[in-house]
C-alpha cells in the first residue's frame, strides 16, 4: 500500500512520497466530480484517468455551480442551512466513497474545500458563507475527516484575495486543516486566472507549493509565470494548475476556435521545462460534467463521456513518461542551451536539463530548426533523439561530440517535438521508457 503522505523534496523543487520516491503531479480538473456525478459515472471517469496515468484529480467539496443549493445525485446538500460548521454527513459520506475509489486506483484527490465564490462572490452564484471564524472550524472538520486519505488540500477556488477578511478566511481555513489532519497533507492555493498563489501567500508557512492559473487563452506564456515563481525565495515547488482546457473556446471567444491537444501540449511542456514540478490538464466538458439535459457552461459542445476520448487527455501521460525516464529530482530549466532564437507565441522554445548535464530536453513547438550549445552538457558524446509528444515514441538521430553548437531540424509530422540529448556513457533507456 502506497503511503498517503506526500512532502516537498529536499531541494524544495519537487514532490516526493514519504520514502523519497518522486511524485509526478499529473492533474485533471474534475471540479464538479462530487456534485454532479453518480457513483457509476465517477468510477468510469476515475478508471479512465488512472488508465491514462494521471496521478491527481482536482475536485471541489462545495462546488461552484449550485454547490450549496442543488443537491448531488443522491439528493443531498453539503451543509445544513449553508452553515460551514454543520456539514451534512450524507453528502460527505459520498465524497468519502469517491476519495476511496480514487485511492484504490492510485489517484490522489486534490481537494478544494470550497470554490472561491463562497468567500468572495466577485462573480458567480455564491452566496458568501465563510467568515474567518467558521472557515477554521470547517477546515478542522475536513482535516480530521480526511487525515488518513491520500489527498492534497487546495485552497482558493478561482477568486482574488481582495480584503483583509478574504485573507483571514484563507489563512484560518489552512490552519484549521493543519489542526485537523496534524500536518499529514500538503496545502496549496488555486488562484484566479492570470495569477499565482505566490502573490498573496508565498511566505505563508502552510503554503507548500505554488499554483498558477495561466487561463484559457491560446499560447499563454505560462513559462514566464513558472520562471517568476521558480526564482522566488524561499524556494517552493511551482506548477500551472489550470492552463487552457481542451475543447474550450480560446479566450472565451468562439471566433478564436476551440483549444485542442496541440494547445494542451504547449502548455504542458512549456511549464514543465521552465521548472514546474508537475502539470494539470483540463477538459471543458469534463470539469462541468456536461451532458444532454444539463445547461452548457461557456459553450461546451459535447458530452463529457465523449470528451474523455479527446487526444490531449491521453497525450499528457507522455510528458510524464519522458520526465520519469531520466533522473527526476535534479532537473532544472536552462534556456542558455538554446543558441537560436527562443521565439515567442507558438514558436517559443523551452529547455531543461539535469544539474549534472547528463541529459537535456528541448521543446520545439513549431517544427523550426533549433541551435543547441552542446558544450553545456557534461559528456564526451551525446545521443540525440526526437521524442513525439503525441505518441510517446522516440526516433534516434545519431551521436554527436559534446562541444560547440549544433543545429537540429525536427522531422516532419509535427508540428511539435522534443529534442532529447543524452550522455551516451549513461546508457539511458529510450526516451519515455522507465529505467
Amino acid at each position: 500500500m502506497i503511503s498517503h503522505t506526500l512532502k516537498v523534496s529536499a531541494n524544495r523543487r519537487f514532490l516526493v512520497r514519504e520514502d523519497g520516491k518522486p511524485f509526478f503531479y499529473l492533474g485533471d480538473t474534475a471540479w464538479e466530480l462530487f456534485h454532479r456525478c453518480t457513483r457509476a459515472d465517477a468510477l468510469h471517469y476515475l478508471q479512465d484517468r488512472a488508465a491514462k496515468h494521471y496521478t491527481v484529480i482536482q475536485a471541489v467539496a462545495l462546488a461552484e455551480f449550485g454547490g450549496l443549493t442543488e443537491p448531488n445525485t443522491n439528493g443531498d446538500l453539503p451543509l445544513h442551512d449553508n452553515d460551514p460548521t454543520r456539514i451534512n454527513e450524507a453528502y460527505f459520506q459520498y465524497v468519502d466513497e469517491i476519495v476511496s475509489a480514487a485511492e484504490s486506483l492510485g489517484l490522489t484527490i486534490g481537494m478544494l474545500p470550497t470554490w472561491g465564490d463562497k468567500w468572495n462572490k466577485k462573480w458567480g452564484q455564491g452566496p458568501e458563507i465563510f467568515t474567518p471564524e467558521n472557515a477554521r472550524i470547517y477546515g478542522r472538520t475536513l482535516g480530521e475527516r480526511y487525515r488518513n486519505s491520500d489527498l492534497i488540500w487546495i485552497l482558493g477556488g478561482d477568486r482574488p484575495v481582495e480584503t483583509d477578511s478574504h485573507r483571514a478566511i484563507i489563512e484560518n481555513m489552512a490552519h484549521g486543516l493543519r489542526e485537523g489532519d496534524k500536518g499529514e497533507h500538503l496545502i496549496t492555493f488555486h488562484p484566479t486566472g492570470g495569477s499565482t498563489s505566490s502573490q498573496n501567500f508565498h511566505g505563508a508557512e502552510w503554503l507548500d507549493f505554488n499554483m498558477w492559473q495561466s487561463g484559457h487563452g491560446r499560447n499563454s506564456e505560462n513559462y514566464t509565470g513558472m520562471k517568476s515563481d521558480y526564482e522566488k525565495s524561499p524556494v517552493k515547488p511551482c506548477m500551472d494548475a489550470e492552463p487552457g482546457y481542451e475543447d474550450h473556446p480560446a479566450d472565451f471567444n468562439l471566433n478564436n476556435g476551440y483549444l485542442d491537444d496541440y494547445d494542451n501540449r504547449k502548455a504542458a511542456y512549456w511549464s514543465l521545462f521552465a521548472g514546474a514540478h508537475g502539470h494539470t490538464y483540463g477538459c471543458h466538458p469534463i470539469w462541468q460534467y456536461f451532458q444532454p439535459g444539463r445547461a452548457a457552461i461557456t459553450v461546451a459542445r459535447r458530452a463529457w463521456q465523449e470528451a474523455l476520448r479527446l487526444p490531449g487527455a491521453g497525450q499528457m501521460q507522455y510528458a510524464r513518461a519522458l520526465l520519469e525516464s531520466r533522473p527526476f529530482l535534479t532537473r532544472i530549466p536552462d534556456q542558455k542551451l538554446i543558441t537560436s532564437e527562443v521565439g515567442t507565441g507558438t514558436d517559443h522554445v523551452q529547455a531543461t536539463r539535469d544539474t549534472a548535464g547528463s541529459y537535456a530536453f528541448i521543446y520545439v513547438p513549431s517544427g523550426k530548426p533549433v541551435g543547441v550549445a552542446l558544450e553545456h552538457l557534461s559528456a564526451k558524446t551525446l545521443r540525440a533523439s526526437w521524442y513525439d509528444p503525441r505518441t510517446g515514441v522516440a526516433q534516434t538521430i545519431g551521436e554527436f561530440p559534446a562541444k560547440g553548437a549544433h543545429t537540429f531540424t525536427p522531422p516532419s509530422g509535427g508540428p511539435d517535438w522534443v529534442l532529447v540529448l543524452d550522455d551516451t556513457a549513461k546508457q539511458y533507456p529510450a526516451p519515455g521508457v522507465k529505467p
